[in-house]
């Protein structure tokens, strides 16, 4: 009997390890797709297939977000500012924010949303949203980026969403490297001593 219960722990030992493995290598194997295309707070097009090749920083946010969202914002602010005194921000890492609301977020929106923070607007720091003119096409894309990292994220009819509390660092070829808590839980100095370890 005792052989019985040692080959069933052994099993679901097993068993979680394989787990534990899948998601690890999911995780370190997402890449952001290279169809995925959206527009620009200045209405430009951005073509991730065509992005620069820097270290990136992504958040998902959406404008009407009464907490965790501007906090996230504000924080990664804080942070710019201290890998410019490194002199590294624009030349070797960028900052990415895409909307997961892009119906209300159009892109003055999100214009004003980027000026609130006193945001430089110099493509360092990009703010996506959806083209109104493909906003089904591209509302389906914002959903495919965030399935990448496995954000997930859902309007459940006040247009307050419920959605995941990840911020994701990605690589030069935007392939993911390690996710970080968004609002107060979002420790700057980690993701700046992880930004400078990567460069």
């Amino acid at each position: 009997m005792k052989k019985i219960y040692l080959i069933s722990a052994i099993i679901v030992l097993f068993g979680i390890a394989a787990g534990i493995s899948f998601f690890i290598i999911r995780d370190l194997t997402s890449k952001i797709p290279d169809h995925i295309t959206l527009l620009t707070d200045d209405e430009k097009v951005y073509d991730f297939s065509k992005s620069d090749k820097k270290l990136k920083l992504v958040e998902f946010i959406y404008t009407h977000c009464p907490d965790i969202c501007p906090t996230t914002t504000q924080r990664m602010n804080l942070l710019k500012s201290d890998l410019t005194n490194e002199g590294v921000f624009g030349d070797k890492v960028q900052f990415i924010t895409v909307t997961i609301d892009p119906y209300r977020d159009t892109a003055d929106v999100l214009k004003k949303y980027r000026s609130t923070f006193d945001i430089e607007n110099d493509e360092n720091w990009l703010f996506l949203t959806a083209d109104p003119d493909t906003l089904k096409t591209d509302q389906a894309e914002i959903q495919e980026l965030a399935n990448t990292f496995q954000f997930q994220y859902r309007d459940p009819g006040d247009g307050f969403y419920v959605h995941s509390t990840f911020v994701y660092l990605l690589d030069e070829n935007n392939t993911f490297i390690k996710k970080f808590p968004m609002g107060e839980d979002f420790d700057r100095n980690e993701v700046f001593k992880k930004i400078m370890k990567q460069i």
